[in-house]
C-alpha cells in the first residue's frame, strides 16, 4: 500500500474511531440558537484554562479588558483606550457604566482582583502568560489603572485579549484552587459582564445561556444560546442534518468536500492561527522511547540534532494537506502562521526526503531504528488525531516504529504538563498577531522567575534565543523588536526541537439561508456575532 493510500484509510479510521455523542435537544426556534461544538469549557472559571475551546465559551459570560478583532486586530474591550505613561507603566482607562450580570457596577477593583487571582487559581494550561510582564496594578480610579510592568512592555495590551474580568465581589470567595470549582461551576461566581449570562453546565454536555439584556455592547440576537458539547465530527454533522443543532463549528475535512455540494448547507472558511507542531523532548533521559525490543534506550535519541533533522525529513507537509486534510491548511515550517510579526521569511521551507533521514538515523548510531509512542489530541481541533496518525505512518517510512495515541484533551494536556511525554503533537495559536506570546510561551528556557518558558515542556533551552527574546521584551521599537523575534524564530527552527507541519483553516456549517457570520481567525464561535439571516 503506498503512503497516500495508508494515509488516506488512516484518516478515515480515525474519523470512525471516535466515541459517538447524540444530540438531545429539538429544533431551536427562532430566539433560541443552538450549537454544537467540538470541544467545551473545561470549568466555569475564566481563569482555569488557556484552550481556545475554554476561551470560546468563556467569552459568552465574561468580557476582556481588550477585545480581539476576527483578524486578530487589538479594540476596545471593558478597557476603552490605553497608552505608555513610562517604560514601565501603561494606563488603561476603563469603561463607564458597564453592570455586572447581578447588576453591581464593573470598576478598577475588579481590574485588579482577576490579574491578582490569575496565578492562584489557574490549571494545567495555565493563563499566567496573559498577565506574565505585570508586577502591581495601582487604582488610580474607579475607572483608570496603572500597570507597572517588570521593565518594558510593548505588547502589554496584546497580552490581554485573554484577560478575562470577573466580579471581585462574587467571587472573593472562590479565589483559591479548592473554593474556585465550586464556586464557578455552581453558578455562584459565574458572574460576568458579558452578553450572556450562565443558566446551567452539565461537563462534556450542554452549557446553557440567557440574554443579558444590558450588556454594554446592546441587546444580542438571541435570547438563549445552548452549545452542545459534541465530541464526534459525524455525529455533530448528524445533528446539524436532522434540525438538532442550528450550527456546527470543526467540520472535517472530509465532511466539508461534500457540504460544498449539498443544496441545503451553507459553509464558512476561516484561515485559522493554530498550527500544529510536533515537540521532542529535550531531556537526558526521557519515558516513550525504547528500543525494536520494547526496552526503554538508555539515552534520549530525541536530543540528536541528526535524529530532529531525521524526523522533519520523513514528514511530508504537502500530503499531509492533501490527503489527510484534503486540502483545510498549508504547509508550515515554522511555530506562527505566515505574515505575523516575528515570522521569518529565512527559515528554509521544508520538503520531505526519507533516503536522507534513514541515513542521518544510520549516523546517530540507530541504523535499524527505534520505537516510540507519540501522542497528540484526538477531540480539541480540526484533524489533530488523522494528522497524528499521517505522522506515524510517515515516521515509519524512516525506520521508526511510531506508537500513536490520539486521545481526548482533558487526559492529554494534564500529562503533557507533567511532562509525561517524549514526542507529542498539538496545535498552538498566537492569539495576540505577535511572536512574544508564542516564542517566550514555547521557546524560552523554563524561568518561572522571568515568567517566561511556560509552555515549554520539552525543555528546550537555547541560550542565544533566551538573549534574543528577552532583549525583543524590552525593545519598544516595532522594527528591532521584530528583527529580535526574526532571529529567534531562525534559531528555534534550526534546532527542530520544535517541528512545525502545517497551519490549519476552519470550516463551521449551518442550515442553507438561516445564519450569518463572519468566521473569526482565532475559530471562536460567539452567539453576540452570528445573527438570523433574516
Amino acid at each position: 500500500m503506498t503512503l497516500v493510500k495508508m494515509l488516506r484509510a488512516g484518516a478515515f479510521a480515525v474519523a470512525l474511531g471516535v466515541a459517538a455523542t447524540g444530540a438531545t435537544i429539538a429544533t431551536a426556534s427562532a430566539q433560541t440558537l443552538t450549537v454544537g461544538v467540538r470541544g467545551g469549557p473545561e470549568s466555569m472559571d475564566p481563569h482555569y484554562s488557556a484552550l481556545g475551546v475554554h476561551a470560546d465559551a468563556m467569552k459568552h459570560i465574561f468580557d476582556t479588558l481588550v477585545w480581539s478583532g476576527d483578524n486578530l486586530q487589538i479594540e476596545p474591550g471593558l478597557a476603552e483606550s490605553w497608552k505608555p505613561l513610562d517604560d514601565t507603566t501603561w494606563e488603561f482607562k476603563l469603561r463607564k457604566g458597564v453592570k455586572f450580570h447581578d447588576g453591581s457596577d464593573f470598576t478598577a477593583e475588579d481590574v485588579k482582583f482577576s490579574i491578582e487571582r490569575i496565578p492562584v487559581v489557574t490549571g494545567p494550561t495555565t493563563l499566567l502568560i496573559y498577565v506574565r510582564r505585570v508586577k502591581e496594578v495601582v487604582i488610580v480610579d474607579p475607572h483608570t489603572v496603572h500597570m507597572k510592568t517588570d521593565g518594558p512592555a510593548a505588547t502589554l495590551p496584546n497580552d490581554f485579549v485573554r484577560l478575562f474580568i470577573v466580579s471581585h465581589k462574587a467571587a472573593a470567595a472562590y479565589s483559591t484552587k479548592e473554593t474556585a470549582p465550586d464556586g464557578f461551576n455552581s453558578g455562584k461566581a459565574t458572574i460576568g459582564t458579558g452578553p450572556y449570562k450562565y443558566v446551567s453546565w452539565e461537563p462534556k454536555g450542554d452549557l446553557v445561556l440567557a440574554r443579558n439584556d444590558g450588556y454594554w455592547r446592546g441587546k444580542g440576537p438571541w435570547e438563549k444560546v445552548v452549545r452542545k458539547e459534541m465530541p464526534n465530527d459525524s455525529s455533530r454533522l448528524a445533528a446539524l442534518k436532522a434540525g438538532q443543532v442550528d450550527l456546527v463549528n470543526y467540520v472535517s475535512s472530509a465532511d466539508w468536500q461534500a457540504l460544498k455540494r449539498d443544496p441545503k448547507i451553507d459553509t464558512f472558511l476561516a484561515d485559522s492561527v493554530y498550527v500544529m507542531n510536533l515537540q521532542l523532548d529535550q531531556r537526558e533521559q526521557t519515558p516513550k522511547v525504547y528500543d525494536l525490543d520494547g526496552k526503554p534506550l538508555a539515552k534520549n535519541p530525541l536530543r540528536d540534532p541528526k535524529v530532529r533533522e531525521a524526523l522533519d525529513l520523513a514528514i511530508d507537509r504537502q500530503t499531509m494537506v492533501e490527503v489527510v486534510l484534503e486540502g483545510l491548511g498549508t504547509p508550515n515550517n515554522q511555530l506562527m502562521p505566515k505574515g505575523f510579526f516575528g515570522w521569518s521569511a529565512k527559515v528554509p521551507a521544508r520538503s520531505p526526503d526519507p533516503k536522507k533521514g534513514k541515513a542521518l538515523l544510520a549516523e546517530a548510531g540507530y541504523p535499524n531504528g527505534f520505537q516510540m509512542d507519540l501522542y497528540c489530541t484526538s477531540d480539541r481541533l480540526p484533524g489533530d488525531g488523522a494528522i497524528c496518525q499521517g505522522l506515524g505512518q510517515m515516521f515509519a517510512q524512516i525506520g521508526i516504529k511510531t506508537n500513536v495515541n490520539a486521545i481526548s484533551r482533558s487526559v492529554y494536556f494534564p500529562a503533557q504538563a507533567k511532562k509525561e511525554y517524549s514526542i507529542f503533537m498539538n496545535g498552538w495559536g498566537t492569539l495576540t498577531g505577535e511572536a512574544s506570546y508564542t516564542l517566550g510561551s514555547m521557546a524560552h528556557s523554563p524561568a518561572p522567575e522571568l515568567k517566561l518558558g511556560a509552555f515549554n515542556r520539552i525543555e528546550y533551552s537555547n541560550p542565544k534565543v533566551d538573549e534574543l527574546l528577552q532583549a525583543a521584551g524590552r525593545e519598544l521599537d516595532d522594527a528591532k523588536r521584530k528583527a529580535l523575534y526574526e532571529q529567534a524564530m531562525d534559531l528555534i527552527m534550526a534546532d527542530r526541537a520544535y517541528i512545525s507541519i502545517v497551519t490549519l483553516q476552519t470550516v463551521w456549517a449551518a442550515d442553507k439561508g438561516k445564519l450569518r457570520m463572519s468566521p473569526r481567525n482565532d475559530e471562536d464561535t460567539l452567539a453576540f456575532f452570528i445573527t438570523p439571516a433574516k
